[in-house]
């Protein structure tokens, strides 16, 4: 059988970039019944966010506004979902989202907004978010 989320990738990122057109079909084809992002759709997101930034790098351009836009908003609506901050959650984030061990710009954006937002955070994130902080800090001298 296809491997249909290899075969909707690489249609996406046909052309190199995940543009206007292609958010507006993800936003559709991604949402569940319920109106939300299920697990499997933040995991093909971020499988997508990771090869458009391979290939935009490669071609020397960056990734378009629209889908960074979309794709830290679905990650950001799942992680402050309640508010909260979980220990679970920054497990997500780090194993996922972070895992290079870098964070790019609008990497750093998406956390000083989940930062600023929740109304609690479990004490893994404060020690990622300085982590982090103290790695773009270093990265800038």
């Amino acid at each position: 059988m296809a491997d249909y989320k290899k075969l909707a990738m690489a249609a996406l990122l046909a052309d190199g970039v995940v543009d206007e057109a292609e958010v507006k079909l993800l936003q559709k084809g991604l949402k569940g019944e319920d109106g939300k992002y299920d697990n499997d759709a933040l995991s093909f997101l971020i499988e997508l966010r990771e090869a458009a930034q391979k290939k935009a790098k490669a071609a020397g351009a960056s990734l378009t506004p629209a889908f960074e836009k979309f794709f830290f908003k679905v990650i950001g609506d799942n992680v402050l979902g309640d508010g909260h901050i979980s220990e679970r959650e920054v497990k997500f984030l780090t194993e996922h989202l972070l895992a290079d061990g870098k964070v790019d710009d609008g990497e750093w954006a998406f956390l000083e907004m989940l930062n600023k937002k929740a109304k609690s955070k479990h004490a893994s994130f404060d020690k990622m978010y300085s982590a982090f902080e103290a790695k773009r800090a270093k990265q800038k001298k």
